[in-house]
């Protein structure tokens, strides 16, 4: 079944603002640790309040027998290329792959994009990929149409993995020396624009201590695209419009979410958006049902959450939606209780950073 999910936002007197805190640059972290689950994790009980410092291979000692891990499989691809208007080597142009529209048909973000009219071919990859504008969004998002030799490449995956590069997050400066470090070791279905980037703490052998302790890890996805980063700009939180997403539960993934959840088992997600995945897909019941489709639920204080009963996140950009949605899985002032003590702690944050854990 496909769906167009869009939650009704609940009200509230918050302000964009109340979500800022002040972060030290150097506390931005520009490079993965060299053994994922080597990071930094803050365990957070909101039962107690209290506050814990691990290590993320910690993790396990956190999860019990017959819980059910929760993981955004989508895989990230080369979304950003570089080529120039046809006709015009010096006219030089930068597109990011948002959203694939059908096979060949995508929504881009372009730069510059005042002379990306509708009309316009461009060249990537010495031509190994044509460009041309099909449309302009509402919000100024171009619809590109691609075009490439098909018997060679197959498809237009094939042909990113040869021209294009990883989209790092516009924070992160320093050259990535291994693209697979910005992709989680489970990554299998290709779509994303960013990685899920609480997932990026895991390794197979970790992977395989949680499965031997009883917990069941079950994939769902979501292409991470605008939705995710697009940063807030109006006041009132209720005015912001979330960018849909592609999402898709399956038959088997939602029986065993169900199943185990009856038996008294937890579910834990692994991110933000394994958690708007499956809060798009639960009833008012807490059954999670089986879909696919686009999804644009905002997630902030007040919002009552009916699947996820843990949740592994990183720690997000000050007014953005990731820590709204944090936010309203705790509550607010002990998120930024959290933060404020990440900070003096010399934690690392943001894509590349260390971890927390709210139970």
């Amino acid at each position: 079944m496909s769906e167009v999910i869009i939650n009704k936002k609940p009200q509230t007197d918050l302000q964009t603002s109340d979500f800022y805190y002040d972060l030290p640059e150097e506390r931005i972290a520009q490079h993965p640790m060299e053994k994922r689950d080597h990071s930094r994790l803050m365990v957070l009980d909101r039962e107690s309040g209290s506050i814990e410092h691990k290590h993320f291979y910690d993790i396990i000692d956190y999860l019990r027998e017959g819980d059910t891990l929760v993981i955004n499989d989508s895989k990230v691809i080369p979304a950003r290329i570089y080529g120039h208007v046809d006709g015009r080597e010096e006219a030089n142009i930068e597109l990011l792959l948002l959203r694939q529209r059908d096979l060949d048909t995508w929504e881009c973000l372009v730069k510059p994009g005042k002379r990306a009219r509708v009309g316009m071919r461009t060249v990537y990859g010495d031509g190994a990929l044509i460009g041309e504008v099909a449309e302009i969004t509402d919000e100024g998002n171009r619809i590109i149409k691609f075009d490439y030799d098909r018997e060679k490449y197959e498809n237009i995956y094939n042909v990113l993995h040869l021209i294009g590069m990883m989209p790092l997050p516009p924070y992160i400066t320093e050259r990535l020396a291994d693209n697979s470090r910005y992709q989680t070791v489970y990554a299998n279905r290709e779509g994303s624009a960013a990685a899920p980037t609480a997932g990026l703490h895991f390794t197979p052998e970790l992977l395989d201590r949680i499965r031997e302790k009883g917990v069941e890890i079950v994939p769902v996805e979501l292409c991470v695209g605008l939705g995710t980063f697009r940063p807030v700009k109006v006041d009132k939180l209720e005015e912001h419009v979330m960018h849909t997403e592609y999402f898709s539960v399956s038959e088997r993934s939602a029986e065993i979410i169900n199943r185990r959840r009856a038996a008294g088992g937890r579910v834990i997600c692994v991110g933000t958006t394994s958690t708007r995945t499956l809060e798009s897909v639960t009833d008012e019941q807490g059954t999670v049902h089986a879909m696919s489709g686009d999804t644009g639920i905002f997630i902030y204080p007040g919002y009552k959450f009916k699947a996820v009963d843990a949740l592994i996140t990183n720690f997000h950009l000050p007014e953005s939606t990731l820590i709204m949605l944090v936010s309203a899985f705790y509550d607010r002032e002990h998120i930024l209780e959290a933060y404020r003590t990440a900070v003096e702690e010399e934690y690392r944050f943001f894509s590349f950073g260390d971890a927390m854990f709210i139970q």
